[in-house]
């Protein structure tokens, strides 16, 4: 791909899914444009970068597709000077996002190498605010106190109660619940010390995260 190319595929990828998922908060539409995407895709996949698809990061992890980036960065709403926690680093591209427009990033990756890999994409594009960490976060990551939103990025099962209780008052939480066919992104925003308000954004079909948790069932 030339740049002139890379740079048509980019405006196509904004215009042609992004724009008609309902995604209209032009300063997401604008750190999605300045951000180059396929710097993040690992390179065999770089003709990838602007496809309506979840791209193939190795280890049996997935990046998100564009059209569910932008909608969970809309729905997030980060601030400047808040603090976010990303459970599933990926690539790193969400990451990235995250922290051009929050204080500081948290973001756990339980994949040694794609932590790694990660880290050194995000060096290379001068991004600082954040901290990444090799754990399993899929039942929540107290370790840093409350947050002002939670980005989950692969899907769950079930959502563990613990991502609802590290939400500061105010705090919003996405997260893709439930087992294909059927998942539901949720934006969950704390309203009181012990109240949450949970709104049903989409139905969508999403990897899940290693490890998550499944639903206990009946046997007879």
């Amino acid at each position: 791909m030339v740049e002139m190319n890379l740079e048509l595929a980019r405006h196509n990828m904004i215009q042609q899914q992004i724009r008609p998922w309902e995604v209209l908060d032009e300063r997401v539409l604008d750190l999605i444009l300045q951000t180059p995407r396929e710097d993040f895709v690992p390179a065999p996949f770089c003709n990838l970068a602007f496809v309506d698809m979840e791209v193939d990061l190795g280890h049996g992890q997935r990046m998100m597709a564009p059209k569910i980036e932008a909608r969970m960065l809309q729905a997030l709403n980060v601030q400047p000077g808040e603090r976010v926690l990303e459970v599933g680093t990926g690539s790193g591209f969400v990451t990235a996002l995250l922290a051009k427009m929050a204080g500081h990033v948290y973001s756990v990756e339980i994949v040694p190498e794609l932590k790694e890999a990660a880290e050194r994409r995000l060096r290379d594009h001068g991004i600082g605010n954040v901290t990444l960490e090799v754990g399993d976060a899929a039942t929540g990551w107290p370790q840093h106190g409350l947050y002002n939103a939670i980005a989950v990025t692969g899907s769950l099962p079930e959502l563990a109660e613990e991502f609802r209780k590290s939400l500061e008052v105010g705090g919003r939480l996405f997260a893709v619940v439930g087992e294909a066919p059927v998942m539901e992104a949720l934006l969950i925003t704390r309203t009181s010390a012990n109240a949450w308000h949970t709104e049903s954004l989409f139905e969508t079909v999403l990897a899940p995260l290693l490890n998550a948790p499944r639903p206990k069932r009946f046997t007879f």
